[in-house]
């Protein structure tokens, strides 16, 4: 998968164009979104002695939405503050088949998709990055993301935050290893608070701007907004464990593994979403013990670190973007897959989600896709 087979274009500057005067290698692109972090990000770099390129993903707000057009406003706002070029590339139709309809056929499925993770993995860090190389000649870029890079024994790494509250690393495990000696996240090394103050004193007309917790492509909704598969929206039998009907849902779509909040059926005892089986259109209701489990498989697998990704060794894992990672090790390994066994059982482990293995020292081993 190239940039070349892609409709992505480049609009023409917003500023000024790029024409840079210092040496390739201290030529950096930023991807941009309009909001705090990537704009301190920009001026950190800046203040580093990069030259540095502003870049805005411009992409498609879902058709069932009353979402506007992405912030290329706000970026192009902050570049103007920093003196630095700016330009907007629109990824609509690769976003739109990449993101959007992995994410519609996830859940039409009875998975639960992270489509944040495929944008970083298909787009930002692949597509977009070999674009802006081809068309602008920067071979290095960064992003505001909350996570680190680092080089030990000529080995790249990326590993959580110094803020674990806000660490991102996980959302970036699909990144192929050979980019990350080119990559540069400057707000691994910082808080929040901190890049909120940084933003605050450089007078940035985004420093108070809010964060966004939604999908960027869903407007001020929330995900089920923008599922529009007719098939996901069909009602159907819930059940319980043994297979008897106790009650009617409203469509697949509207319900993810381990949930208890919404369902429609009270049955006097927590009951969870234990499976949703996109076949009979049914969702399965059942205890904790039900949704719980020690063993996980992947496949999709991305490794970072070959030399530690082996049978039998122990890892820190996370079944979901929140939360802490737990002990587990790894019992299987195949050409299509990965088995992994914590110590403890973990709720709700969602085909369709990531699992991602940190080592001791909070650095990526692999991660890969939850399947049932």
């Amino acid at each position: 998968m190239t940039a070349e087979q892609w409709d992505i274009k480049l609009f023409e500057p917003t500023l000024r164009a790029w024409k840079p005067e210092k040496a390739h290698s201290r030529q950096i692109a930023v991807l941009m979104s309009g909001g705090v972090d990537s704009s301190v990000t920009a001026y950190l770099l800046k203040e580093k002695g990069w030259e540095v390129l502003g870049v805005t993903m411009k992409i498609p707000p879902s058709d069932n939405t009353d979402r506007q057009d992405c912030c290329g406003a706000d970026a192009a706002s902050v570049c103007r503050q920093l003196d630095i070029p700016h330009y907007v590339v629109d990824v609509t139709e690769p976003f739109k088949k990449l993101v959007i309809k992995r994410f519609l056929q996830s859940y039409a499925k009875g998975e639960t998709p992270n489509p944040c993770v495929d944008c970083n993995t298909l787009l930002k860090f692949s597509l977009v990055w070999d674009f802006i190389e081809n068309n602008l000649g920067i071979d290095r870029l960064a992003t505001g993301h909350y996570a680190r890079v680092s080089q030990n024994n000529n080995q790249w790494h990326l590993g959580m935050a110094k803020d674990k509250t806000k660490d991102q690393s996980y959302f970036l495990h699909g990144i192929v290893p050979a980019k990350l000696p080119k990559l540069r996240l400057p707000l691994g090394e910082l808080t929040k608070n901190e890049v909120r103050s940084i933003a605050a004193e450089s007078e940035f007309v985004v420093a108070n701007k809010s964060e966004s917790m939604e999908l960027c492509f869903a407007g001020q909704g929330d995900y089920r907004s923008v599922l529009n598969c007719v098939e996901a929206q069909m009602a159907g039998d819930i059940t319980d464990m043994q297979g008897n009907k106790i009650a009617t849902h409203k469509g697949i779509a509207n319900y993810t593994l381990g949930q208890r909040q919404g369902i429609g059926f009270a049955g006097g005892k927590p009951l969870y979403v234990a499976k949703i089986d996109p076949k009979t259109n049914t969702i399965v209701l059942g205890n904790r013990e039900d949704v719980s489990s020690r063993t996980i498989k992947a496949v999709e697998i991305n490794v970072l670190i070959p030399e530690e990704f082996i049978i039998g060794n122990s890892f820190f894992g996370k079944i979901r973007s929140y939360g802490s990672s737990q002990p587990c090790r790894l019992i299987n390994l195949s050409e299509t897959g990965m088995t992994v066994e914590f110590d403890k059982s973990q709720f709700a482990p969602c085909p369709g989600q990531k699992i991602v293995l940190y080592n001791n020292f909070d650095n990526i081993v692999a991660g890969g896709t939850i399947v049932s």
